[in-house]
């Protein structure tokens, strides 16, 4: 039989019995075999061998493969047939919970303002300006008019020129995220002839108006030129600026709060190296701040005549800030500012004329602390509940006293503060609205702290309703991400409270591998420490359990992409913990995207993870707990994984391949679900309310499958 007949059986009929009959991937065995040491893959073929021009092209995905896919997406379809009004209740009741035509709190330049709206029922968002004060309002892009008869369309981001005569804008038509770079005239509201393709996303003006930086993405998706653009000219002719030889470090390029300089990183995930040049002399070379050095970091900003350096160079593990001289900023010339101190990890530093502003965690809990560059007087703002999230929105202005930041909690929508550094008060702009309704004292959030096998005290953030007796009967939903160093906020969300709302408890598992501890919560999570990620949330899982937070037989486990791989781990190691799990984007098959140094993002993540192409103790250390490498003959939680099939991140075969090897191999019969979108990418649908059509399916599999449906 065909691998096409096959997968049309599963979509034409029922087995014996009425029961559906799930796809059945066809074996197609490759071996390979590295450092002595070999293994078979019977679904490599799931990888498209012209991937790239799928990327661009999904329509050129082969035939035997798109076959496959769809039969997956209509098996799940039918499993969860029975859940199609419990997602409709829940999309119904997440969208009730957004203010449809909500809108920014304008960020000002100058004499003007720049937010986003929202209309009633719009998927995007209008880019609008106004005047300072909040009159005289003018569209300067309309979204949802670009996106229409397109199945996927997404905004990148808008960069006004400094003197409000153009705006830069960038979109994304496939979920590739190979964004297109457009030029609008904001008097006319008509776009310029240039279009330049294979961008980030983003880009910078110089100060002339007329000038433009922007990264060019390669045919593997890395980014890997700066390139300048003059209004104008032909975008075929624009000027290489600076280029990154070393596969391995992606490039980006942004600019001083101070509007001073253009900065171009360089960086891997532990190594970064930055060039600068004046904004107002844009044709000049760039110039190296300070030459990379092995897991070295730094971050630069300025003011006056010094950059501001926020860098771990010297063993400053969780980070400091030094000073450097604008004419002589190379290492032998920084000195220290605010000091290395062991447990409070300094996140981000922002300079303003007569300020300096970092964001730094302490304890697991985030805090802005203002500094007068004068008297190098500090102050801190900071919040009393147990868990919560906070984050710095400097805006567009440097001559400013005007702090905006960000605070929200599991319990506390988001809220907006405009802040005043010099005689430290504090303005309310924004709060969230939630206009089904929300109240905060209804909800508890707490933090409690579960023991590691090797006796690491890891952060649970919990959120569940005031009335809900904790007597360990309830499903709980376990939340979990574990890379990068990213740490996860106990921020607001609106559409998990459909699931609190239904007696859950939600928590987040603040697991080793992001840095919400420290670096060092970073570093025991990494490389050969990578094992203590997946213990650490199976050991929440448990407390969870003993302290009658959660049911032993109701608890889900969610995460994506890198949280992806979290939940497949625990899936082999730990299956009779959970009752269900979802992984969304899942980085599943480790080995061999490590091994495949074609794919956009295996080079840089060697430092994450290791490289298996030349050390033998990585390849051994990642094949001990890749998720695909390791499934077993033993039964699973219910599983729904959901893939993107032009996802450039975390590549559509990953989550196929796994869930047919699972099919062929796990004992027991509970639900196993693959659902590919077949017209995005790593984010899934980009309108608001198709997310949270999304959202809302994965909701209704968590209550399903602990019979909370």
């Amino acid at each position: 039989m065909t691998m096409r007949r096959r997968d049309q059986a599963a979509l034409d009929g029922e087995g014996s019995g009425g029961t559906i009959k799930p796809p059945v991937a066809e074996r197609r065995p490759v071996s390979d075999t590295r450092h002595g040491i070999s293994r078979t893959d019977d679904y490599a073929w799931l990888r498209a061998d012209n991937w790239q021009q799928v990327m661009r092209e999904p329509e050129t995905l082969p035939a035997d493969i798109r076959a496959h896919l769809e039969a997956e997406n209509a098996y799940t379809e039918r499993e969860m047939a029975d859940a199609e009004g419990l997602k409709d209740a829940l999309f119904t009741e997440m969208r009730g919970r957004i203010k449809e035509d909500d809108s920014s709190v304008p960020t000002p330049d100058g004499p003007y303002a720049y937010g986003i709206r929202y209309t009633h029922g719009a998927e995007h968002p209008l880019i609008v300006r106004t005047a300072r004060n909040g009159s005289d309002e003018l569209v300067l892009l309309d979204a949802n008019k670009m996106a229409e008869g397109k199945a996927y369309f997404q905004l990148g981001g808008t960069a006004h020129s400094p003197d409000h005569a153009l705006l830069a804008y960038a979109v994304d038509e496939m979920g590739s995220e190979y964004y297109e770079l457009r030029i609008r005239d904001i008097e006319s509201g008509e776009d310029l002839d240039e279009r330049i393709a294979n961008t980030t996303g983003g880009a910078v003006w110089a100060a002339d108006g007329l000038t433009l930086f922007y990264v060019w993405v390669d045919e593997n998706h890395r980014p890997s030129k700066v390139f300048r653009h003059m209004i104008g000219s032909d975008p075929t002719l624009d000027v290489l600026v600076y280029e990154e030889s070393n596969p391995g470090y992606f490039l980006g390029v942004g600019k001083t709060q101070s509007d001073a300089f253009i900065v171009i990183d360089s960086h891997d995930h532990e190594t970064s190296e930055s060039r600068v040049l004046r904004a107002d002399r844009p044709t000049d070379q760039p110039r190296l701040i300070a030459e990379r050095k092995a897991a070295e970091k730094y971050a630069i900003d300025h003011a006056g005549d010094v950059f501001f350096i926020t860098t771990n160079s010297g063993g400053a593990e969780d980070f400091k800030i030094v000073t450097a001289p604008v004419a002589t900023p190379d290492r032998t010339h920084w000195t220290t500012l605010v000091p290395h101190r062991l447990g409070r990890l300094i996140l981000s530093a922002t300079a303003f004329r007569n300020y300096l502003v970092r964001l730094e965690r302490e304890s697991g809990l985030p805090r802005i602390v203002i500094r007068n560059i004068a008297d190098r007087a500090e102050h801190a703002i900071a919040f009393d509940e147990e868990a919560y999230s906070l984050g710095m929105a400097p805006g567009f202005e440097f001559d400013t006293t005007a702090l905006r930041f960000t605070y929200s909690s599991m319990t506390t929508p988001g809220r907006v503060y405009d802040y005043d550094m010099s005689d430290r008060s504090r303005v309310l702009r924004k709060e969230d609205e939630i206009p089904s309704g929300h109240d905060p004292d209804a909800y508890v959030t707490r933090r409690v702290f579960a023991t590691a096998p090797d006796g690491a005290e890891v952060p649970i953030s919990l959120l569940y309703r005031r009335d809900m007796p904790i007597d360990g009967s309830a499903p709980c939903l376990l939340y979990g991400y574990g890379a990068y160093g990213i740490a996860m906020p106990a921020s607001f969300s609106t559409t998990r409270l459909s699931l609190v709302d239904r007696g859950f408890v939600y928590a987040i598992a603040h697991i080793r591998g992001g840095k919400d501890k420290g670096f060092h919560w970073y570093s025991d999570g990494r490389r050969d420490n990578k094992p203590n990620t997946f213990t650490d949330f199976v050991a929440c899982a448990r407390h969870l359990v003993a302290d009658s937070y959660a049911a032993p037989d109701r608890i889900v486990g969610w995460g994506g992409s890198a949280g992806g791989l979290l939940i497949g781990a625990v899936a082999n190691i730990a299956p009779e913990a959970f009752a269900g799990l979802i992984a969304e984007v899942p980085f599943v098959d480790v080995l061999t995207t490590m091994l495949d140094d074609t794919l956009p993002l295996t080079p840089p993540e060697w430092p994450e993870w290791g490289n298996p192409i030349t050390s033998a103790d990585d390849y051994r250390t990642i094949a001990a707990y890749s998720p695909y490498d390791n499934v077993g003959r033993h039964p699973y939680p219910a599983i729904l994984a959901l893939a993107g099939l032009t996802d450039p991140r975390v590549t559509y075969w990953e989550p196929a391949k796994w869930v047919a090897r699972l099919r062929a191999t796990r004992t027991g019969d509970r639900a196993l679900l693959l659902k590919t979108n077949m017209d995005a990418g790593h984010g899934g649908a980009a309108g608001r309310f198709d997310r949270l059509k999304e959202t809302a399916f994965a909701t209704a599999f968590a209550l399903k499958v602990v019979g909370a449906a």
